[in-house]
C-alpha cells in the first residue's frame, strides 16, 4: 500500500495553485475540469511521480469550519519536509510568502509557519541529525 495523494481545502484554487507553484516552487501535476468541478493537484519537483498534493476547493461547510478552526488554533493544514528549512524560509520569504514563524529548533527538529494565503497554515520541517 501507498499514499499517493493528500489533500488541503483552499479558498480559490487558482491563487493556490500560483501560491503553490511560484511561491512554493511545487510543480503544477493535474489540472483538469467537468462543470463546475477542478481536481487539481501539484507534486514536488524532487518526486515528480511521488506524493501528489489535491488542491481541493473548500465549499463544504463542515470542512470550512474545521480549516477555520485550525487556522486560529495555528495548527498547520500540511508539512513539507525539507533537507534545510533555513534555505528554504529565505527563498520562500523572497518570493513574497508570509511567515508566522521563522525557523525555530524545536525538539527533534527546526520548523517554520506560512501563510498559504489560501486559509492554511504550512510548516517546513527540518529533522534534526543525530549523530551516534
Amino acid at each position: 500500500m501507498k499514499i499517493k495523494l493528500t489533500s488541503v481545502h483552499v479558498d480559490d484554487q487558482g491563487k493556490a495553485l500560483r501560491f503553490y507553484t511560484e511561491v512554493l516552487g511545487f510543480a503544477k501535476k493535474t489540472d483538469f475540469s467537468q462543470g463546475p468541478y477542478r481536481w487539481l493537484t501539484v507534486a514536488s519537483p524532487e518526486e515528480p511521480d511521488g506524493t501528489e498534493l489535491q488542491l481541493a476547493l473548500n465549499n463544504n461547510p463542515a470542512a470550512k469550519a474545521y480549516q477555520q478552526a485550525i487556522f486560529q488554533q495555528g495548527q498547520p493544514a500540511a508539512m513539507f519536509f525539507t533537507d534545510d528549512v533555513k534555505r528554504d524560509y529565505e527563498r520562500i520569504k523572497a518570493r513574497g510568502a508570509e511567515f508566522t514563524m521563522p525557523p525555530t529548533d524545536v525538539t527533534g527538529s527546526t520548523i517554520a509557519m506560512l501563510n498559504d494565503t489560501c486559509g492554511n497554515l504550512i510548516q517546513l520541517t527540518q529533522l534534526a541529525r543525530y549523530s551516534r
